[in-house]
């Protein structure tokens, strides 16, 4: 089991390097299989093969990755799968698709959790962080760092979502959880699960109105082509997470764990400013695609139809801890004006 808080920092890396154990590497090579469903074009993609990079370089070799982009090796709950039997090591996923293995991860898809960017940070980069990352451990997999996947917004064919009525009777695109559902018919829409990799047809054809994402979506996905109305309604910051087979953690020595956690770590880092180049891009380019972006959204509305979300998380036993621990840094004034 890990008991390491994962902190991000120079100060965390010094002091993890620090206070590692003797070098113990294996002098036999060991291959890694990791798979995701981005492609590889995506910056999700970019870092995690930066991760291998780091990995390998830190352990001189010992330790490499095979990494299979484009869903290669299945769906994301098929990938997940995967990783708890330990047939691929690791994958990268989005929280939301971790509910069913752990009630914790249903926080992440509570409407308006964060203030803003800042406070996400802050959250992410702390021990409440870890120890929901640990809530799956006994299930065969726990999580080893997240990558930002931006703020996630309404974005429609027509009409442009500035208030909650604006959605009454559209039919809306849903990651399959309960939590997304929940939200988005609070809101006002009509909730539409559906695989990622169907919604710009869907868009297409009119079988549904709109969708709901980072900006990115609209030009590596197209869905700009078709969706021409973003409304920046901030309604949930979903991180990805790299989730790591947790047998085959525990086959390796202190110092390999230690390199891996590290490498994770630094992409990490590295994905912000990855994250932070391609959605300026990505929102540039969609402004030629003739897509505009709404700012004039009334969040305090869209805050207030949710209210019922998160009073059932204040009186769920496996909730309510980590999210009065989340509130707590909002008070503390970690948000972001």
């Amino acid at each position: 089991m890990r008991r390491t808080a994962l902190f991000f920092g120079s100060v965390f890396i010094g002091l993890t390097v620090a206070c590692a154990s003797p070098a113990s590497l294996s002098t036999e090579k060991t291959t890694l299989r990791l798979a995701h469903n981005m492609n590889e074009s995506h910056p999700i993609h970019q870092s995690l093969l930066h991760f291998a990079e780091l990995a390998e370089e830190k352990s001189e070799g010992a330790l490499t990755f095979e990494i299979f982009p484009n869903g290669q090796l299945g769906s994301e709950r098929e990938a997940i799968e995967l990783t708890q039997t330990g047939a691929v090591d690791a994958t990268k996923v989005s929280a939301t698709a971790l509910e069913s293995f752990s009630p914790v991860y249903a926080l992440f898809s509570i409407p308006y959790l964060f203030d803003g960017a800042d406070h996400y940070y802050t959250v992410m980069e702390s021990d409440i962080a870890t120890d929901i990352y640990d809530s799956t451990a006994d299930n065969g997999f726990f999580g080893l760092t997240y990558y930002d996947a931006g703020i996630r917004n309404m974005y429609t064919i027509g009409t442009p979502i500035l208030a909650p009525e604006d959605l009454r009777g559209l039919k809306i695109r849903v990651q399959p959880s309960e939590t997304a559902i929940e939200m988005t018919r609070l809101m006002g829409g009509a909730p539409t699960p559906m695989a990622f990799g169907e919604v710009y047809t869907a868009l297409q054809q009119g079988v549904i109105d709109g969708t709901e994402n980072n900006e990115t979506a609209l030009t590596s996905n197209n869905h700009g082509e078709v969706a021409k109305e973003y409304s920046y309604t901030e309604h949930a910051i979903v991180p990805d997470l790299l989730i790591f087979n947790q047998s085959r953690w525990e086959s390796f020595s202190p110092e390999e764990q230690r390199i891996l956690k590290e490498a994770a770590l630094e992409s990490s880092e590295f994905h912000k400013e990855l994250w932070a180049a391609e959605t300026a891009e990505a929102i540039a380019r969609a402004e030629e695609m003739g897509v505009t972006f709404h700012e004039d959204v009334d969040k305090a509305a869209f805050r207030a139809s949710v209210d019922p979300m998160h009073q059932q998380v204040k009186q769920d036993p496996d909730l309510a801890p980590f999210y009065e621990r989340i509130q707590e840094m909002r008070k503390e004034g970690h948000t972001n004006d």
